[in-house]
């Protein structure tokens, strides 16, 4: 829950920064996600200092005694200029050495060195840090729930700011997928190209609105409408998996990758598993060999559609699957890969890999139907991307081996936002229009009754599909009803005509008469 006062708090911020001289929408919530950071390990590190004088065990450090200055408590109450020259020189690098930290469920392995090793203060006004970290210092970071709906307030600054083709997949589109697959808290989840963290997130979400009993929720009334916490009570002897070895996500953009890290741990992901790499290149099963293949039990994705790759830098097992440099057919072939047998997957794609016709599309298609059971195709409105993309897309959820029998189709045309640039939404829920019908009719799918195909959800036979060059658009399946109309005869609207014609005639010669 995040109060027209908070918001107010964060936009006056974002404004502090624009002023300052930072507009990069995305360098502005890297920087803010930094001096966040280091708020919360002094959060923690004082949590862990009290943890200790109550048992009389010693814990694992993140400032040592001569790092105390290092510490957000700390360098908060210098004087502009020495708070700069401390958070730029010290702080920072600090950050970069942090390879373990003490949590609620004791020492843990971090990957903070990596996605901070180029971390830089892009903040050279001394009175803007001043402002900021007063700011932030007023932010309640120690309310579980609350953080983390801040953030996303934070990032939801990228949907109307948009730079450098870099935005977010909408979050009711995410939490369509993620309800869709399913996760468990046993099982392993990865994004390969995971941005901010979105999907990650949105599946931490779905545990908790999962997993809490009556008695775990908490409502608090809002504005006239209750809106409620989900504590997920019931995860509890999971929680150690959830934190530290459930969520995977990989970006080769490094101020992503930082910010997805932020986000997780805002979340309530102690230590996530965040890596900087390219997951198309060889590279990637070079330096993560038990990670690369057969290792995830659920993907969820939006990988990027740029275009073309150096044939290169392909991984060749994926140019096995599928001979082709475009990404958005190599990405399907790539989550195949990291899925275990069994394994779920939700991924977007661009409507051309429903119905492209090169020998590369035909055989990723084929490969999906033959190997593997592709369960549904939803979709999407061509306005979901809005004001960034207009291009048509569509979710495809498949699970890895056994086969296809039947094919589950849905026109989702109303998501709940106008289709324009403006998206604004329409109804009091972000989950509304066509998408909670979408999943309702998805949990209740059935092939034998779900035949009409006059309705927005039907199945079609596999065999059908092949027969079609497995095209999946669809448009090619669904049945259009076009509704006859009447008109009159053509005499009868022929004798209108020159009635109107005779009454205009008249009243020029009245006009006429008139004029003299």
């Amino acid at each position: 829950m995040i109060t027209g006062e908070l918001k107010s708090r964060i936009n006056k911020l974002w404004e502090e920064f624009w002023t300052g001289g930072v507009t990069n929408p995305l360098t502005v919530i890297e920087q803010i996600s930094f001096l966040m950071f280091s708020r919360m390990l002094d959060i923690t590190e004082t949590r862990n200092e009290k943890k200790a004088a109550r048992t009389k065990k010693p814990f694992k450090r993140i400032f040592d005694d001569d790092q105390q200055k290092l510490r957000w408590s700390h360098f908060k109450q210098l004087g502009a200029e020495q708070m700069l020259r401390v958070v730029r020189d010290e702080v920072f690098p600090h950050f970069k050495s942090i390879g373990e930290l003490d949590t609620a469920e004791g020492t843990q392995r971090t990957t903070f060195r990596e996605y901070f090793k180029d971390a830089q203060l892009m903040i050279n006004k001394p009175t803007l840090l001043v402002s900021a970290v007063n700011m932030i210092d007023a932010l309640p970071l120690t309310e579980g729930d609350t953080k983390g709906d801040l953030y996303e307030f934070l990032l939801s600054k990228l949907t109307t700011a948009g730079i450098n083709g870099q935005f977010r997949t909408p979050r009711h589109i995410i939490r369509l997928m993620v309800e869709i697959v399913g996760p468990r808290p046993t099982e392993k989840v990865a994004d390969p190209a995971c941005g901010t963290g979105g999907f990650l997130v949105g599946t931490m979400e779905y545990l908790l609105r999962t997993h809490t009993s009556p008695e775990g929720i908490i409502e608090h009334p809002v504005n006239g409408h209750v809106e409620k916490t989900y504590t997920g009570d019931l995860l509890e002897k999971h929680w150690q998996h959830i934190r530290t070895g459930m969520f995977h996500g990989f970006d080769f953009d490094a101020t992503m990758l930082r910010i997805a890290a932020m986000n997780l741990l805002l979340h309530g992901v102690d230590a996530p598993d965040i890596h900087y790499q390219d997951t198309l290149s060889a590279s990637f099963t070079e330096r993560f060999p038990a990670m690369a293949e057969n290792a995830f039990d659920v993907v969820l994705a939006n990988p990027p559609f740029k275009g073309s790759l150096d044939e290169e830098d392909i991984h060749p097992s994926l140019l096995r699957a599928v001979k082709t440099k475009k990404t958005e057919l190599l990405f399907i072939a790539l989550i195949l890969r990291l899925l275990r047998n069994g394994g779920r997957c939700a991924v977007i794609v661009p409507d051309g890999v429903l119905f492209g016709s090169s020998n590369a599309h035909q055989t990723l298609r084929q490969l999906l139907i033959e190997e593997n059971q592709l369960e549904g195709v939803i979709s999407l409105p061509s306005g979901v991307f809005k004001p960034y993309a207009g291009v048509s897309t569509a979710i495809l959820v498949f699970t890895k081996g056994g086969r296809t029998d039947e094919v589950f189709f849905y026109d989702l045309e109303d998501d709940g936002f106008s289709l324009d640039d403006k998206r604004t939404q329409l109804y009091d829920s972000t989950f509304a229009g066509d998408l909670p019908d979408a999943l309702a009719r998805w949990q209740k799918r059935d092939p034998k009754k779900d035949k009409d195909r006059k309705v927005k959800a039907f199945f079609v036979p596999a065999t059908e599909i092949k027969g079609n060059k497995y095209d999946l658009s669809i448009n090619r399946y669904k049945e259009v009803v076009y509704q006859e109309e009447k008109y009159d005869p053509p005499k009868e609207i022929l004798a209108r005509m020159k009635k109107l014609e005779a009454d205009i005639a008249r009243d020029l010669e009245e006009l006429e008469g008139m004029l003299g």
